[in-house]
């Protein structure tokens, strides 16, 4: 029964990786928090926060299907991607509605 049910969860697993699903997490580094973004079905990742009024930025790939861009950690601001040319809102803890009807991430140093 237990080896039944490991195998049904690791075939679940693999299904989810090899699905194309986007994950997202991030690191803080010092003064610096990294964005990492996995899918790799992707061709063009953008990010955009309100650092700086939701300018663009291309993400930059560091492998197959990993995407990372970095900004600064001491302050909280909010974003989203924009992957192949569509919006998209990874799962994050705090979200908040914008002025569009849509949602953004909130980025907050120390949560």
């Amino acid at each position: 029964m237990i080896k039944r049910y490991i195998s049904s969860v690791l075939v679940l697993a693999a299904l989810f990786l090899l699905s194309g699903c986007a994950a997202h997490f991030y690191r803080v580094e010092g003064e610096t928090v990294h964005f990492y973004l996995r899918n790799s079905d992707t061709t063009t990742v953008l990010f955009a926060s309100s650092l700086d009024g939701y300018k663009f930025h291309e993400a930059k790939r560091v492998k197959k299907g990993l995407w990372q861009v970095t900004a600064p950690a001491e302050r909280e601001f909010r974003y989203f991607y924009v992957i192949n040319g569509e919006v998209f809102l990874p799962p994050c803890e705090l979200k908040e509605k914008d002025d569009f009807g849509s949602e953004n991430c909130i980025y907050s140093p120390g949560m």
